[in-house]
């Protein structure tokens, strides 16, 4: 199994949603997150002056597959989130050693 962490734009969740779900891949956690990359932040301008805002709002996109099913979903999210313009996000990958499904005590891929 793999745990699929996606940093994406706020903007971008509802399309990776719906590409997601539309691929069976319904089961995610969503976190309202701040940060900076090679952005380093955006500058803005508030009664004529500008400022620098270094920590960006993004959105963090959590999600549990099978290994086998991994690379679909990179795929569906990269393609829904991508812009081309710096501060798209990135994607990063975990191997997920075991899940157990509180309710059931269901243990692996079956509590998925």
């Amino acid at each position: 199994m793999r745990k699929i962490e996606a940093i994406i734009r706020p903007e971008k969740l509802d399309p990776v949603k719906l590409e997601l779900e539309e691929k069976g891949f319904v089961g995610l956690t969503v976190t309202e997150v701040k940060g900076r990359g090679r952005q380093k932040g955006i500058l803005q301008q508030w009664r004529g002056r500008e400022y620098r805002v270094d920590m960006l709002q993004k959105t963090k996109l959590e999600i549990v597959v099978d290994a086998s099913k991994a690379d679909e979903v990179i795929d569906t999210i990269v393609e829904a989130a991508k812009t081309g313009s710096v501060g798209d996000g990135k994607i990063f990958v975990y191997p997920v050693e075991d899940v157990v499904r509180v309710r059931t005590g269901e243990r692996g891929k079956e509590a998925l």
